[in-house]
């Protein structure tokens, strides 16, 4: 009998993008359930019952573990499972392992919360604050220093291609609303090239909610 597909709860943001894009790396079947939250889809009760902190990405595995339903929220964790599912972009062995979980964890604790500061205060801040958007876009800039520096010699961020390249990228093609310019990151630029010709990130940058 098919398995019934994972419940995608999914608006396309970077962080939506992230889950989309591993989604189609593994080849997982999947439904795509949209939140709005320009209409505040994300603070609806049927959706807090599968992410309390009324954010999207969010999934619903009908086959998790012992064969019953698991939700899972906050795209890093949402990373880390389906990874763990599947065996795919997520290293068994412990030290690579920590390796891909150090930068996963500096993409959703610093790159994308400041990256996401500097957009609003850059782009969609009804008023201009100048504090706000030097202080975000200074941060942006030094954490795309970080990421420039660590590819230095490497063609992916911790190894091989795996969740800490997936959860970085959507955010690095958002470079403009940040500030940045990627030419002045030419390991960041050539990395960017190198993830957007693999197919399954293609179709899983796809807007599509169907």
């Amino acid at each position: 009998m098919a398995k019934k597909p994972i419940d995608f709860y999914f608006w396309p943001t970077p962080n939506g993008f992230k889950i989309r894009i591993m989604l189609e790396e593994c080849g997982l079947a999947y439904r795509i359930k949209p939140i709005d939250i320009g209409k505040g889809d994300q603070f609806k009760p049927a959706f807090l019952k599968v992410s309390p902190n009324n954010k999207m990405p969010a999934i619903v595995d009908p086959d998790g573990p012992g064969g019953k339903p698991i939700p899972v929220f906050e795209s890093g964790a949402i990373l880390q499972y389906l990874g763990r599912k599947t065996g795919l972009l997520y290293p068994d062995d412990e030290r690579e392992r920590v390796e891909v979980e150090q930068w996963l964890y500096w993409q959703v604790g610093g790159l994308g919360p400041m990256a996401g500061q500097a957009h609003h205060f850059r782009v969609y801040a009804k008023k201009k604050v100048p504090y706000g958007i030097e202080r975000y876009t200074t941060e942006v800039t030094r954490l795309y220093g970080v990421l420039e520096k660590r590819l230095r010699g490497r063609s992916y961020i911790a190894g091989d291609y795996s969740i800490a390249d997936i959860a970085a990228f959507p955010w690095v093609l958002s470079w403009q609303k940040q500030g940045q310019d990627l030419d002045d990151y030419p390991r960041i630029k050539a990395w960017v090239a190198r993830l957007s010709r693999r197919e399954a990130v293609e179709r899983g940058l796809s807007t599509a909610l169907e």
